[in-house]
């Protein structure tokens, strides 16, 4: 596996990002198109709006944000997506790009455990 990281939506690419994909589904707050350097937005992977509206980036709420996020994350739109970023980063590297300030308490960082978990299963 190439690796999984994950970053700010504001960061300015570096060399070893490889394919850089944000996955929130609102564009990042102040972030002019001309300055977005990602390869692929993919809304199918983000939290749905109520689940964001609920979270609310309180960490207080954030373990059971990551539960019902996981649950999210077994509709058929995310379950095929993940299968196609899981085959992107078992060839290339993969990262994961948020507006969220917390880094740990983001949907990033449950969705690249995610991938990394199906990334090192052998493959069929």
């Amino acid at each position: 596996m190439a690796g999984i990281r994950i970053k700010r939506a504001y960061d300015p690419p570096e060399r070893g990002d490889g394919v850089r994909i944000l996955v929130d589904r609102l564009w990042p707050r102040g972030l002019r198109k001309d300055d977005a350097h990602f390869d692929q937005w993919r809304k199918d992977v983000s939290p749905t709006t109520a689940l964001r509206q609920f979270y609310g980036h309180r960490p207080e709420r954030f373990a059971e944000f990551a539960k019902r996020y996981r649950n999210e994350l077994r509709r058929k739109d995310a379950v095929a997506a993940i299968s196609e970023i899981v085959a992107l980063a078992r060839r290339r590297p993969v990262t994961l790009l948020t507006a969220s300030r917390d880094l740990s308490h983001s949907e990033a960082a449950i969705l690249a455990k995610r991938i990394r978990a199906l990334s090192s299963r052998p493959t069929r």
